[in-house]
């Protein structure tokens, strides 16, 4: 079974920084593309960024250069560094797997609360 296992979250103040990680199991990092999405209260769930299979690397345009998505496959992990924060960031981080087939799978969620 595919298993993602998101850490990292907690209270930071605005102009602070964080790094989640998604430790994932059950498939080979390969054949899915791996990514993260937030849901901010009230909101709905966004893309944030994502790794495709041939190992490009996507990000919302509103993110970008505060967010950085990186990986390390040895230890099947993705990562997620984010600087700069501001409380509109305050959300729910989730990792997210999908398939080559388009099968969805998402970990727990990590709350991110930045305060201004």
């Amino acid at each position: 079974d595919v298993q993602l296992q998101a850490s990292g979250g907690g209270l930071v103040q605005a102009g602070g920084s964080l790094r989640l990680s998604c430790l994932a199991s059950g498939f080979a990092f390969d054949d899915y593309s791996i990514g993260w999405f937030r849901q901010a209260p009230g909101m709905e769930r966004e893309g944030v960024s994502c790794s495709s299979p041939d190992g490009s690397t996507y990000y919302s345009d509103s993110l970008k250069g505060r967010f950085t998505f990186s990986s390390d496959n040895g230890r099947k992990t993705v990562y997620l560094s984010m600087n700069n924060l501001e409380p509109e960031d305050t959300a729910v981080y989730y990792c997210n797997a999908r398939s080559l087939s388009g099968a969805e799978s998402w970990g727990q969620g990590t709350l991110v609360t930045v305060s201004s």
